[in-house]
């Protein structure tokens, strides 16, 4: 199943909480050209696992490289994105979206004393789980097991699942003060809300014409400290984050068939179809042209 974003960058993620709040997602990458998932946040928890290939997974402003067997757990609302640096094949990257109700009611003594302090906890925005460190072992186990409960939804899977997770946020518990800590700012923190509404502003903007003035506005910001916040987050411009999202947008709509490149161009607030075709060149290595023979 691909990444399916709303209008807020936010992932869409398709479980009923009043049943079953936990969603098992597999193969995106082999979905998403250059195998690079698009930042994005959720309010749900994650846990990805890079398989064959290297990972990197970039959660806020930091790079974590996931080698095969190494598994990630990304703490919600957290910005996140992924791509694939190495490997022949797509990695089917199995992972993991879940409240933390699956293992107690939000009222619950439970819920309060070891979710909660981990969900509103600043300088815990990922824990990285080594596949060649011993004491991770047991936590890659039940993480292992939990995508092959989902996958073949045998009798009882959901207490599986249920009981994995739940041991899962008890080694989370019980080593919570050992973990490492990122020392997160309120300055990080709000440099990440900034980000999130200039995303969000491109997102509900792209078609029309935009420019640095208008993305900076969307944070009552600077256009310098947005070039900043950028740099910090994306490692590239306000403007070359629009481009990147109109040209993405843009490969969708090409793998849909349904409009021309002139009509696609313009949809994705390219004026002019040659720069449309500069740019996606730039970014995929071919025309957009040449879509039908290059972009599977």
């Amino acid at each position: 199943m691909p990444i399916i974003l709303d209008h807020q960058l936010r992932e869409y993620i398709p479980h009923n909480a009043a049943e079953f709040p936990v969603t098992y997602f597999c193969d995106e990458l082999a979905t998403l050209p250059d195998r690079e998932g698009p930042f994005h946040w959720h309010p749900d928890f994650e846990i990805a696992t890079a398989e064959c290939g290297t990972l990197d997974y970039q959660v806020g402003g930091r790079h974590v490289i996931l080698e095969a067997g190494d598994s990630i757990f990304v703490n919600g609302n957290m910005l996140h994105g992924i791509k694939q640096i190495s490997g022949d094949v797509a990695d089917p990257m199995p992972n993991i979206v879940f409240y933390g109700t699956l293992i107690a009611p939000e009222t619950a003594t439970i819920y309060q004393k070891y979710i909660l302090p981990i969900a509103q906890c600043d300088s815990l925005p990922f824990i990285v789980f080594r596949h060649d460190d011993s004491a991770h072992r047991e936590v890659n186990c039940l993480i292992k097991d939990t995508y092959r409960q989902l996958s073949e939804k045998r009798e009882c899977y959901e207490l599986a699942v249920q009981r994995n997770i739940s041991r899962i946020f008890e080694f989370i518990a019980c080593n919570f003060e050992s973990l490492p800590k990122a020392e997160t700012t309120r300055i990080q923190i709000n440099n990440q809300i900034r980000v999130q509404k200039m995303l969000k502003y491109i997102s509900e903007n792209y078609s029309e014409q935009v420019t640095l003035d208008d993305i900076a506005k969307a944070a009552d910001i600077s256009r310098s400290e947005a070039g900043r916040c950028f740099q910090a987050y994306m490692g590239c411009s306000p403007v070359e984050a629009l481009i990147q999202y109109r040209v993405q947008t843009a490969h969708r709509l090409l793998s849909e068939k349904s409009q021309t490149l002139q009509q696609i161009s313009y949809a994705c607030g390219f004026n002019s179809v040659n720069y449309f075709s500069r740019c996606f060149k730039k970014k995929y290595g071919y025309a957009p042209s040449q879509f039908d023979n290059m972009g599977k």
